[in-house]
């Protein structure tokens, strides 16, 4: 009686690491997200149309007009240097936006 208990009890074993193994197996991996790729596309100031600009937090129908007036911006801290916003609300929107410099291509002769 206490063999048949010991064989029931190791086939039960076997049986469920077998399972585990087969459902492991047949599981695809989850990969940790590439934190490369998960960067927040950034607003540029300098091409950036009033709805996109008043989507940004503090930013208004005022603030993106006086912004899009004061166009082109060599770096966007020039939006509180130049007065165009107080530096409150600069610093809400600060890590969302960036000012590109436009690209010329030269002229061919």
């Amino acid at each position: 009686m206490r063999t048949l208990r010991l064989l029931r009890s190791s086939v039960l074993s076997v049986a469920c690491a077998v399972l585990a193994i087969s459902l492991a197996a047949q599981t695809p991996a989850t990969k940790a997200p590439d934190t490369t790729k998960t960067a927040v596309a950034l607003l540029d100031i300098n091409s950036a149309t009033a709805a996109q600009l008043k989507a940004l937090t503090g930013i208004g129908d005022a603030y993106s007009a006086k912004i899009i007036a004061g166009r082109p911006y060599a770096k966007k801290d020039q939006l509180v240097s130049k007065n165009i916003l107080p530096q409150a609300t600069y610093d809400k929107i600060k890590d969302k936006i960036i000012a590109r410099q436009a690209t010329t291509k030269p002229k061919a002769k």
